[in-house]
């Protein structure tokens, strides 16, 4: 099991130091994710100071950008990067797209599998496999005059792995997509009970088997050297855990896991704006069922125990702490088994 990092990057002018640090912390791969910064730039600082590191976005917003800047941003980063990038793209949410982002939104699971193919397309034209004419219900390509076409890719092509929580955009990922990235707002009985299954039918109605599809979890680490340290880290997740409970995608994780309601009380206080008062309301067990808590010595094994039969990489959420010797030991101990 490969092991990866979700990368908060608070200083743009310090990302390619940051990403060296974890590449001799011993991570196989460190991925951004879209907050305050863009996604792409800090993996163009993290591929001049790495040569082993797999780099990526987990994840880029997809309907922020059409397919024709992810194809481009794509393969500048496998370029210079040398072949070690990775295309992570999820949906967001409809509020996001419309009023953040100003971008249509409609039938996600749908568009995000058109684009993902029109991206294909793209790079097909490019690789000289095909002109270029891709029309489809949401995206239409069909012009690439030569001064605008890079010619063919001279490290392959990034993976495209496609962040999911639903059983629709699951099933999508597993038909369409290079890999999967499944959010860290799972439990071990969501991910039996709704998204292995989704993947199961995606890779059939598609006609692949399971090991063409990368399968990656996301877990939240919760931990500390001291008992004040972990009490702080805890703290950081339950707000997080409150934050996406409060949101209709996450709502089947809480109730196949036996937290009916909660969703409707943690969306009713964000409305209100009521932020602080929704952390309160995530119970223990949640946050130890979703998270993975404990002592440091312990982590590893709590990972093992949660998705070690069932991923082929596990990405640590270091709980926005960016620092690269946090799960350095964890990290070691993941990859030589203990």
């Amino acid at each position: 099991m490969d092991v990866w990092t979700t990368v908060p990057v608070p200083e743009l002018a310090t990302a390619g130091e940051l990403f060296a640090e974890l590449e001799a912390a011993g991570f196989d791969g460190a991925f951004t994710y879209e907050t305050r910064h863009d996604p792409f730039l800090p993996l163009v600082l993290a591929a001049d100071r790495t040569t082993t590191l797999r780099l990526g976005t987990a994840v880029a917003i997809a309907f922020a950008r059409s397919p024709l800047l992810l194809a481009t941003v794509g393969r500048d980063l496998q370029d210079v990067s040398e072949g070690r990038m990775t295309l992570g793209l999820g949906t967001q949410i409809r509020p996001h797209i419309e009023r953040r982002y100003s971008m249509p939104w409609s039938h996600p699971a749908a568009r995000l599998r058109e684009q993902v193919l029109a991206v294909r397309a793209i790079w097909d034209a490019w690789d000289g496999m095909a002109p270029l004419d891709f029309r489809g219900e949401f995206y239409t390509h069909t012009l690439m005059p030569p001064a605008f076409d890079p010619g063919p890719a001279r490290f392959g092509r990034p993976s495209i792995l496609l962040g999911a929580v639903g059983p629709h955009l699951t099933r999508v990922a597993a038909e369409v997509g290079d890999g999967l990235l499944i959010h860290p707002f799972a439990t071990r009985e969501s991910l039996e009970q709704l998204t292995l299954p989704a993947v199961a039918e995606g890779l059939a109605r598609a006609g692949r088997d399971r090991a063409g599809l990368e399968l990656a979890v996301v877990c939240m680490i919760a931990t500390g050297d001291t008992g004040a340290d972990l009490d702080a880290a805890v703290a950081t997740v339950r707000g997080q855990l409150a934050f996406y409970g409060s949101t209709p995608a996450y709502a089947r994780v809480l109730e196949c896991s036996g937290w009916d309601g909660l969703h409707r009380r943690l969306n009713t206080l964000s409305k209100e704006g009521r932020w602080d008062d929704m952390a309160a309301l995530v119970p223990d067990d949640m946050v130890e069922s979703i998270a993975v808590v404990g002592r440091r010595d312990q982590i590893a094994d709590l990972v093992r125990a949660k998705v070690g039969d069932l991923a082929d990489a596990v990405s640590l959420e270091c709980t926005r702490r960016p620092d690269p010797a946090h799960f350095a030991d964890i990290c070691a101990d993941l990859r030589t088994g203990g």
